[in-house]
């Protein structure tokens, strides 16, 4: 019985087999002719299923209605605007540029630039003084970044000095690369010229090296405050030096911040110096930042305020000759009837007040001329006590309150 059972399996399963066979077969028949290369059976099997693949993928983008491209890295940077090299400091475009556009852009402060210009200015003077060498500065560009951006971007070694600004009460950052430093080393110890400055990448700065540097970062924050005083005087402290950005935080990340950078060549040598103040330091001295030039006076046009003046005296006014004034009680009032008398309490010479409103312009006396009753005006009209100059004085008060 068993081996009966065994031969009914060998024929069930060669029928399988003849039916598998005859399948492949027709496959076979069906695909396109391909000419025999030399090779394994195992490589011309290999060329018919990848020859059916290129068949099957070809169907499939006919069927969509065209190919589709597949976009490089370099595409999707430039598509979402962002630089691996450079994140915030470049011009941003694509997604980007509408990410950030919420940011402040420093063009909306006039006087910024002109600030900075003063600065360079003042910069290549006292640098000179301070090196006794030929220095010139430049100013590289100013724009508007995150600070979170800024202290990702700071190559190092660097320093870092925080500084604050005692009438804003807030806090700024300068931050001096690692050629400047060594270029300032160089030439404060007599070092020669035309020779590169030997770095030791690694190595902390010395207590020698901090100190020199931070010599010449007072002597930016002082030209910094002679570049400000004509819009505010302030005064610019060194908090401390840092090495690690991380330590340096003096703001969110996503706050915005304005980035000054400046150039500074000794001949063959020399480095960067980054001045980057956040958007809430500057707060208190926006106002005067927005004027065009400098000295701007808002709100005072000549030619308006004559155009106003000639205005104001054609004008007409309704006056009031007011004869008599008294205060009565309710419950006179009420009792009052037809035929009462009201006595005034008044000599015949009294004056007669002139009034617009509730104003009293001036008094005069009772007359007739013609058939008409009129007022003779008896003193000079009452000129008001507040002057255009105190309404100055109030307004520059009121603007030194908001800078503190």
């Amino acid at each position: 019985m068993a081996h009966k059972d065994q031969i009914d399996q060998d024929a069930l399963a060669a029928e399988w087999g003849l039916a598998l066979d005859s399948d492949a077969a027709a496959t076979l028949a069906a695909a396109p002719t391909v000419e025999p290369e030399a090779g394994t059976a195992a490589e011309q099997a290999g060329g018919q299923w990848a020859a059916m693949v290129d068949d099957n993928s070809k169907f499939m983008q006919s069927s969509k209605g065209g190919t589709e491209r597949v976009l490089s890295q370099d595409e999707i940077d430039t598509l979402l605007g962002f630089s691996p090299a450079d994140v915030s400091l470049n011009d941003n475009s694509g997604i980007r540029a509408i990410i950030d556009s919420a940011m402040v852009s420093y063009e909306r402060l006039p006087m910024l630039e002109i600030v900075f210009d003063r600065l360079v200015r003042l910069m290549t003077t006292s640098l000179r003084n301070f090196t006794s060498d030929n220095v010139e500065v430049s100013l590289d560009r100013i724009t508007s970044v995150r600070f979170g951006d800024y202290l990702n971007s700071i190559p190092l070694p660097a320093i870092l000095s925080v500084f604050k600004a005692e009438e804003w009460d807030n806090f700024g950052l300068m931050t001096v690369n690692s050629s400047l430093i060594y270029s300032i080393i160089d030439v404060l110890l007599g070092g020669r010229r035309g020779q590169t400055a030997i770095r030791i990448e690694g190595r902390p700065y010395t207590t020698i090296e901090t100190n020199l540097v931070k010599r010449m970062v007072e002597v930016v924050l002082a030209d910094a405050e002679l570049a400000f005083k004509p819009l505010s005087p302030v005064k610019f402290n060194i908090d401390r030096l840092e090495t690690n950005p991380r330590f340096a935080a003096i703001s969110r990340p996503a706050n915005a911040a304005i980035l000054v950078r400046l150039r500074i060549d000794m001949e063959d040598r020399g480095g960067e110096i980054e001045l980057l103040l956040p958007y809430a330091t500057i707060e208190p001295i926006r106002g005067v930042l927005l004027q065009m030039f400098m000295g701007e006076k808002f709100g005072r046009d000549p030619i308006w305020e004559g155009h106003l003046a000639t205005e104001i005296g054609q004008a007409e006014i309704a006056v009031d000759a007011v004869l008599y004034e008294a205060k009565l009680p309710l419950r006179r009032m009420m009792k009052l009837g037809v035929g009462d008398t009201l006595i005034l309490e008044m000599k015949p010479d009294a004056m007669v007040a002139v009034r617009c409103g509730n104003v009293t312009l001036s008094e005069g006396r009772m007359g007739r001329v013609g058939d008409r009753v009129a007022v003779r005006v008896a003193k000079p009209l009452r000129r008001p006590q507040t002057t255009f100059a105190m309404f100055e004085k109030a307004d520059e008060s009121n603007i030194g309150l908001e800078a503190q």
